[in-house]
């Protein structure tokens, strides 16, 4: 459950901001009584999916970018620290990272890295101009 709250936590408080709205404009005079009752089922239960569905594919890609780590492949995270350099760093085990958790470190590096910000590394094959 921590896990769920780390990465949703963010779009939970805009669906609560989302909600809000939501009351706000069907309790006015103007709109039938049971634009409420509606509105709030409906806005609700769509940000319910919406958020469900994202921490689904957001901690399925995390299994998949430490599973490529622990076989000993690339993956790119995002890098916001740097915004005018690069805004990603390349991570394997070749290059001194470790896996904690959900965490990758190193100690040639001054920051660890969410897996939840990190996808697979595919190099294009300037050749043929495919992905590897």
């Amino acid at each position: 459950m921590e896990l769920f709250f780390e990465l949703e936590i963010a779009y939970i408080v805009i669906g609560l901001f989302v909600l809000a709205v939501t009351a706000f404009v069907t309790t006015r005079d103007f709109v039938p009584r049971v634009a409420f009752k509606r509105g709030m089922l409906g806005v609700g239960g769509l940000i319910i999916l919406m958020i469900t569905a994202h921490y689904y594919i957001t901690t399925q890609r995390m299994d998949g970018v430490k599973k490529i780590f622990n076989e000993g492949g690339t993956v790119i995270c995002e890098n916001k620290m740097h915004r005018t350099i690069s805004r990603s760093v390349l991570i394997s085990k070749k290059l001194e990272w470790k896996l904690d958790g959900d965490y990758f470190f190193s100690k040639n590096h001054m920051r660890k890295f969410h897996t939840a910000r990190c996808i697979d590394y595919a190099p294009i094959d300037s050749t043929q101009g495919k992905r590897e």
